[in-house]
C-alpha cells in the first residue's frame, strides 16, 4: 500500500470518505497472528493484518480536517508498550474471538477518545474495547478452538505510530499515512530513538 497525497482523497461518487485508524504490530507478531487466524478458517486472515483498531469506519465530510486531527494527536503521543495476552469473546452479540490488550489498554482507550472527536466524532453502537481479533464469522466450533488455542498466548512490543486508512470504492482499506508518535522513530529492535 502506498501513501497518497491528501488532496487526491475525498468523497467518492458523492459519498463522504470513510476513515479508520489502527495500531499496527511488528512484522513477526503480525505474521504469527495471521497464521493463527487462517488456521481457524477465517477468510479475512489474508486481507486484514493483526492490529488494534482505534477508529473504525467513520465518515468525514472534510478529509483534510480529519487528517490534520489525526496528525495532531499522533504528534502529541509518545510510544508505549502493548501486551496482548489471553483470549476473550464478544459472543453472543458478535461471533468474534480476540486476544486481550493487557498492557496498553488505557492508552488505547484514551487515544480512541481523542481521535473520535472533532471531524471524526460519532456515536458508536457499542462501548470501545481494545482487542485483537483472531477469529470472526466462523463456525462456533472454530471460535471455541481459537479461544482455547490462544488462551495462554502472550507477547509484548512497543507501538510508535498509528496508521490512517481510507475505505476505498472497492470496499478495501488503504493505508494513506503511517503517523509516527511525537517525532520518535522506532528502531528494528522496537526501542525508541528521538528523530532529528
Amino acid at each position: 500500500m502506498t501513501e497518497t497525497r491528501s488532496e487526491e482523497l475525498g468523497a467518492q461518487d458523492g459519498h463522504s470518505p470513510l476513515v479508520g485508524v489502527i495500531l499496527g504490530f511488528p512484522d513477526d507478531v503480525a505474521e504469527e497472528l495471521r497464521g493463527w487466524r487462517a488456521s481457524f478458517g477465517d477468510p479475512k486472515a489474508q486481507m486484514i493484518p493483526a492490529h488494534i483498531t482505534l477508529v473504525t469506519t467513520t465518515a468525514t465530510d472534510d478529509w483534510d480536517a480529519a487528517i490534520d486531527h489525526v496528525r495532531g494527536i499522533a504528534s502529541r503521543q509518545v510510544p508505549f508498550r502493548v501486551t496482548i495476552a489471553g483470549t476473550g469473546s464478544f459472543r453472543p452479540v458478535s461471533d468474534v474471538v480476540f486476544l486481550n490488550v493487557a498492557e496498553g489498554f488505557d492508552e488505547c482507550v484514551r487515544l480512541h477518545g481523542e481521535l473520535q472527536q472533532g471531524p471524526l466524532e460519532r456515536e458508536l453502537p457499542f462501548p470501545y474495547h481494545p482487542h485483537v481479533t483472531v477469529a470472526h464469522d466462523v463456525e462456533s466450533e472454530r471460535l471455541d478452538a481459537a479461544e482455547e488455542a490462544l488462551k495462554n498466548y502472550s507477547t509484548t512490543f512497543t507501538v510508535a505510530s498509528m496508521g490512517l486508512y481510507e475505505h476505498d470504492a472497492d470496499g478495501l482499506w488503504q493505508l494513506r499515512e503511517e503517523l509516527g508518535f511525537g517525532g520518535i522513530a522506532t528502531t528494528q529492535d522496537g526501542s525508541g530513538e528521538h528523530g532529528a
